[in-house]
This record gives C-alpha cells, structure tokens and sequence, in this order.
C-alpha cells in the first residue's frame, strides 16, 4: 500500500508541478495587470527599471519570440527607451522626429518632425541621443512633452499636433534665461524631463567648452510652459557654494549640467539631479575649488527648487567625471528597519548609497589623498570621495599584469605602449609630459543607461565597461591662425590635436574634403550630428576660417607664410611653447592648456589592449553592499570564433528587472544579442539576434493581457555592420 501510493504520488509530482507554474503564471499575469504601462523611460519616477509584471518569466522565457518590428530608415543613435501608455508606444527616430506606434503591433499612428510642423529651417539631418520623453495626464487632459535639441515641445498624444496654448505655439527655447539673450548658446535636450505634479523639470546637454551656458535645472509649468523655479548648478553671489569658486565665475564659467536625467520621491516632493564637469573639462586654472555644483548629486524640493542637501562625487574634476547614468531610489535593510535611499553610479565604477531624506552615506565613504596636478595655474583637490562599500564593479588602475595576452604580438605591443604611459590609478591628473592611463576609460563603468532595482530585495543590477583610455595636455601657441585657434579650443577636445579622433564615438577629420562640402561641414557646425553638439557661438567669420582650416589643413590668414608642415592636408597644428591662448568667443576666459583627444587604448587589430572582461553585468545587495553574482556580458563574433568568446563587449543601454525573475539587458555592440539572465543566479536562460545592436535600454509592458519587451536597435558604434535602425518587440508566442 506504501509502494502504491509513493508510485501514484510519483506520478502525480510532474502534473502538480505544471499546475503550480500555471498558477504562479496566472497570479504574475493578475498582479501585471495592475501595471501594465511603461509610463516613464525608467519604469517610473524612481528610476529603478522595474516592472511588476511576471507573464514572461524564468520557466517559459526559452519561447520568447519577435512579436513586431518597426524598421526605420534612418541613421543614428537615439538611445531611446520609448514610453507605453494605454496600449501606445511613444518614442523618437535617428533624426528626431517623435512616433506612436501600436504597442501591439508595431504599426505607425502619427509622426511628428518640427522642421513639418512649425516650418523652422532644416540646417542639417538633426541626429542625436534622445533617451526618452515624458508624460502627463490630469483628468481628461493628456500631453506628450518632448525635449527635441534645444526645444521642449507639447504634443497631443492622440494626434501628435502642437498643443498651442504650451509656452509660443506649442514649444519653449531651452536656451532663453541662461545668461544672456541665449542665442548663441548650445543647448541640447538629451534625456526626458520629470513630471512631478503640474511640473516638468528638464536639464540639458551643452558644450564641453568654453563658451559653454551654466547648467541650470529648470521647472516649467506643464500646462503653460510658463518658468517656475531656476537652481544655479553654479551658484551666484549670496548662494551657497558660491565660495567654491572665483567671485566671478557664475558670469562666465558654464556646464555643471543635468544631462542624464532625473529620479522623484513622490511622496516626499524631491528631486534628485546629478550633474556633469564644469569647463574646460581637462583644465581648471580658469576655476579653482571645488566647483559646486559640478559633478554632484542634488536633492531639491520639487515644488520650489530649494536644495535640501548635495554630494559632490569629484572635487574640481579634471577628468571629465560627469555623474553620467541617473538615480535610482530603493529602501534598504539597516538593523531590521528599512531605510529609504538613493543610489548614485560613476564612471570611475562606483556605487555610493545615500540616505534619501538628508544625504547621509549608508556605506562608509572617505576622501581619499590623490596625486597633485604639475600642471602650471592648475590647482587640483588633494582628496576625492570612495566609497568603502561596494567594492567598484570595473578595475581602477593599470598594470603590465592586465595587458592583454590576446597575441604575443598583440601583448609586446602593449607592453611597449605601457612603457610610454602614466598609470597611478583613480585621480591621477593629465600632464604634459606623456599620456596617462584612465581606467576604467571615459565611458565606463557605469553610463547613461543606468541600472535596475528590484525592490522587494533590494538588489542593483548594472552593466559596465572595463576598457582603459588615455589622456594628455598641450601647450598651446599664439601664432595659430583664426581657424586652427577655433578648432583647439572648440574641436580638439573630441577629434584630437592631429584631427585623426578616436572612431567611431569620434570621427576622423583627417582628409575631409573628400567627404563633405563646405555648406555639409557648416551645416554639422551649427546643428550638431549624433554624439556632437551644435555651436551655435560661432560668429560667420570664426565659423568660415574653421572650417577653410579643417578643409585645407592650414588657415586661409597664415598660407603666405609656409611651414615644415606646407603642402601637408592631414597635418596637426603645432603647438610649440608656453604661451596664452585666448578662446575663440570665450568671453575672455583664459586657455593656456588644450586636451590632445580622448584616445581609447586599442590594440593595432582594434580590440581593447587591456586583458578581459571588457565589459560585465554585476548583481549588487544594497542591503550588504556585497557582490551576488558577475558575468561577462557581450563577445566579438570574429574572436569568438577563434575561441574568444568570453571576453565581454563595450556596452550601451542598461538594463530592466521584472517580477518575473528576469534581468533584460541588450547593450553589446558587436554580437547584437538581447539576453534574458536569471536575477536571483546570473544565469543565462534566454538570447536572440537583434537586426542591430540594442545600445538602449529596453522597457516592457503589457497590451490586452499580452506581455512584450521592447527595445532601440541600431548599427551606428559598429560602422562595419549593415546601418540601420529599429525598434524590436518581443513576447510569448
């Protein structure tokens, strides 16, 4: 009778088992559909990327399927996280224009394109990051606020029609009330707003020069887009911070901008704001201190702008260590009660907790003694914050032992250039003499794409690159041209002193009249393409002789008089001795240092000359500040061939976590795969070839009890790729 009943239970375990999956299956479903849009890029007004909806889940993700895909014509990288609303995805294209899809079928509602709309001229095909729009209901009252270069439109969400009683015919000019009448200022909308009650409050993205407009964080008044509050990211005389920098800098000194993007605690009406560098990025003798509010965390009261409390992650940076990824608000476990928190990343790989209410750190956090710059006139900080916990989830310093040992040939190569380097670790400042190794590289650890909470567990889920860059400073001459001066002090930054940049985030210019007109480069100039912001400062002659120089290699004024580089289109401006250099348009401000370009450190086949992993998905409890589980994320098809295969990829776009046990990360650039990874393990359950790479961070949400995962693709970091863009869905069959 045992035996008999132990078989019939045997037998009766595999159908319980099925039904108890159904069961949980059913309940997700229930709970999801309580939750069924996507109403913000980040999920929500916390930014923890998570979505209670569990149809798609660890038992059955193995058959997920494309469910539609939106192809679109166009070339770029807009990184978008589209929003879903009411069974409507509302997201932007390469070129700017906003879309309605079907969130069910992919098929196109309405498009609007303000060049169509307001018959504003067309300078150039506007590209660009756009990482999302935002929304905003009362009663039957519905808009769309869409951030669209330096313009911040209110769109019917039905329609896609101008709502024209929104600022002056239904957009405001991002660039009016800096400093100033704003017209020459470059301003660019690069991430959504937040909506916090009848307010948005925007930042934006600017130039990474002098002359570059001060990083206000603004509230406009949704319904009239009327100005409630202005914050002074750099603050003016009587304003607190004020004595961290020259008396005068708040009338010239720019950035210190919110270009990331934004988290809200509803209910306690806060608004946490982290900001980017100050300019020049790379050379502070024009701003000595501390520079606040550069690269810091801001909580102000959402209503009226008021700071209640900062953390400023990089003292007087001099790395171009912007707070580059946006918060995420979670509650942690401290002695059996639970705290609410900010969590704040870095690109130096870090993680710092606050406590969300008065900024204090739940994780010790010292000022630690770094290098002093050499650097004449510079006067860097002797400490900077690290956290003691977590651990940074990418490497901190350089040494021969992380070469890569690709090759042999590839690892001499390596060892040859190490010898050339500075590699000291976090803070070392740039010098004169030789490049110093950044690591992890201007793009890494964390980015724009933030992370993923989960809140009941409290577990961070984020990806990171792990890839060394280098650095230098130049002097800089007084007998440079007009064109060549312009393009030291506004272009060299990003396409290097020798114009030969850093591909694919920064072009060559090496050889351009070959490739682009005079009006094409002008066009360029004045409205920004892709990663490159507009310049608007330009005055006619300036822009002319800048771009006479980038043509011919040599400006018009200084032809007559040929030097050892005569005849040379491709040749670097010289820089020789210690002079002053004043920038071109700079209000003054004195420019005696230009950065040599941002140099990724690539082996000569162009694989990351440091061992790997190059770029991982790490799962952290904020509740211990330990480590759950690392795994290499992405791999190049060619090496993988060869064996390589577990390398990991630079990475764009973070991830989601869903109720479902799942994190959903796209992001690689090569292997254009979109994974599906345990949440609880790091496990693998599920990947699918993309048309493109997902460098976006993807959203879900649920139509008609139908769940879907949805996400950007396109082949712009990838130039040997077939080019293209869409937006891909995903759900059960």
């Amino acid at each position: 009778m045992q035996r008999s009943s132990r078989s019939c239970l045997s037998k009766l375990l595999p159908i319980v088992w099925i039904l108890a999956a159904l069961l949980v299956e059913a309940c997700s479903d229930l709970r999801g559909r309580r939750s069924t849009d996507w109403p913000a890029a980040s999920g929500g007004p916390g930014g923890q990327r998570y979505s209670a909806l569990g149809q798609i889940n660890r038992t059955n993700v193995q058959r997920l399927r494309a469910a539609w895909t939106f192809e679109m014509a166009e070339r770029g990288d807009p990184e978008t996280t589209p929003i879903i609303v009411d069974g409507t995805l509302f997201a932007y294209t390469p070129e700017l224009a906003v879309i309605a899809l079907d969130a069910r079928t992919g098929h196109l509602i309405w498009r609007f394109s303000p060049e169509r709309a307001t018959g504003a001229p067309r300078v150039a095909v506007p590209t660009g990051p756009s990482r999302g729009l935002a929304y905003w209901s009362r009663g039957r009252e519905r808009r769309l606020l869409a951030g669209i270069r330096d313009r911040l439109y209110a769109l019917d969400p039905d329609t896609g029609q101008l709502i024209d009683s929104f600022g002056s015919g239904g957009s405001i000019d991002l660039r009016s009330g800096l400093r100033g009448d704003g017209a020459g200022h470059s301003v660019f909308m690069t991430s959504p707003g937040i909506i916090y009650d009848d307010l948005i409050i925007v930042g934006f993205r600017t130039l990474e020069t002098h002359p570059a407009p001060p990083g206000d964080i603004r509230a406009f008044d949704v319904v009239t887009g009327k100005l409630r509050w202005s914050f002074h990211t750099i603050p003016h005389p009587g304003e607190a911070g004020y004595e961290t920098w020259p008396t005068t800098a708040w009338q010239y000194a720019g950035a210190a901008n919110n270009w990331v993007g934004f988290a809200l605690d509803e209910q306690r009406g806060i608004v946490y704001a982290p900001t980017g560098s100050a300019v020049y990025d790379f050379y502070g003798g024009d701003r000595p201190g501390d520079n606040l509010y550069a690269n810091t965390l801001l909580a102000l009261d959402a209503r009226t702008g008021r700071r209640l409390w900062h953390f400023q992650g990089v003292h007087h940076d001099l790395w171009d260590r912007d707070f580059a990824s946006p918060p995420t608000l979670v509650s942690v476990s401290r002695g059996g009660k639970q705290i609410d928190a900010v969590a704040k990343l870095t690109k130096q790989g870090f993680l710092f907790l606050l406590n969300r209410v008065d900024g204090s750190p739940l994780f010790p956090i010292a000022e630690m003694p770094v290098r002093s710059s050499e650097v004449p006139g510079e006067e860097s900080s002797p400490t900077q914050p690290a956290p003691a916990l977590p651990a940074p989830f990418a490497r901190q310093r350089l040494t021969r032992d992380e070469l890569t040992q690709r090759t042999p040939g590839a690892h001499d190569w390596a060892l040859a250039q190490f010898a050339r380097f500075r590699s000291e670790g976090p803070y070392t400042p740039f010098g004169l003499d030789r490049p110093t190794v950044l690591m992890p590289g201007f793009d890494g650890g964390a980015e724009w794409g933030g992370a993923a909470v989960d809140p009941k567990s409290a577990v961070l889920y984020v990806n990171s690159n792990d890839i060394a860059w280098t650095g230098q400073l130049a002097e800089t001459a007084l007998n440079l041209g007009e064109g060549a001066t312009t393009y030291m002090t506004q272009c060299a930054m990003c396409h290097g002193v020798d114009r030969r940049g850093a591909p694919p985030e920064f072009p060559s210019l090496s050889n351009l009249s070959s490739r682009l007109s005079v009006s094409d480069i002008t066009a360029v100039i004045n409205g920004g393409r892709g990663r490159m912001p507009p310049f608007p400062n330009l005055e006619v002659g300036l822009l002319e002789n800048l771009v006479s120089f980038l043509l011919a290699g040599t400006d018009p004024a200084r032809a007559a008089a040929p030097g050892p580089d005569s005849g040379r289109h491709d040749a670097p401006p010289v820089l020789p001795g210690v002079t002053t250099l004043v920038a071109a348009g700079a209000e003054g401000r004195n420019e005696r240092y230009a950065f040599t370009g941002y140099k990724k450190f690539l082996d000569p086949d162009g694989y990351p000359a440091v061992a790997p992993p190059w770029g991982t998905l790490n799962a952290i409890d904020l509740n211990t500040g330990q480590y759950l589980w690392t795994v290499q994320l992405g791999y190049y098809p060619e090496l993988a061939a060869q064996g390589l295969d577990a390398t990991g990829t630079e990475n764009y776009g973070g991830p989601i976590v869903t109720a479902g046990g799942l994190v959903f990360i796209a992001a690689t650039i090569y292997d254009r795969k979109f994974r599906a990874f345990d949440s609880a393990s790091g496990l693998l359950l599920w990947e699918h070839d993309l048309p493109y790479a997902g460098t976006a961070t993807p959203a879900t949400y649920m139509v008609d009890g139908r769940q879907y995962i949805v996400v950007c693709t396109n082949a712009t970091r990838d130039r040997r790729a077939r080019q293209g863009s869409a937006y891909v869905a995903f759900a059960l069959p």
